[in-house]
């Protein structure tokens, strides 16, 4: 299995701010990796083809790879206050839901070791799915 991997930074300190600059800024670089839901994505007009504003997307990072069969997607988020939580956690078990069956999880850390081994958890872990995991 392939893991795809967005290192969301640069979000504001206050939850509410954050979760603006999340969903105008992160969710489209998550969403463009989304496959078309059953029967649509042939042309754009009822949702699918190719939208606009995802090929240049608000980010300095270059574009994540196209997903394939069997690939995941893992959002690494920074630190943060306990008031981050739940906006996280719903913006993940939603994409998760959008994604199926392919899997998307959350991990909160910002030690490199503890990521690696999260992320090495969760491919070994084919269930776990909608998660927000925060490593030390």
């Amino acid at each position: 299995m392939v893991t795809l991997q967005i290192d969301v930074a640069d979000l504001p300190a206050g939850p509410l701010d954050a979760a603006a600059e999340f969903y105008a800024t992160w969710l489209p670089r998550a969403r463009a990796h989304l496959p078309p839901r059953n029967g649509e994505g042939d042309h754009a007009e009822h949702g699918g083809g190719e939208s606009p504003g995802r090929e240049s997307l608000p980010s300095a990072s270059a574009p994540l790879p196209s997903p394939r069969a069997g690939e995941a997607l893992v959002i690494v988020f920074p630190p943060a206050s306990h008031e981050h939580r739940a906006w996280r956690l719903a913006a993940v078990q939603e994409l998760a839901r959008e994604m199926a069956p392919r899997r998307v999880n959350g991990i909160v850390g910002a030690d490199r070791q503890d990521i690696a081994r999260t992320l090495a958890y969760l491919e070994r872990a084919p269930g776990v799915t909608g998660q927000l995991l925060a490593v030390a």
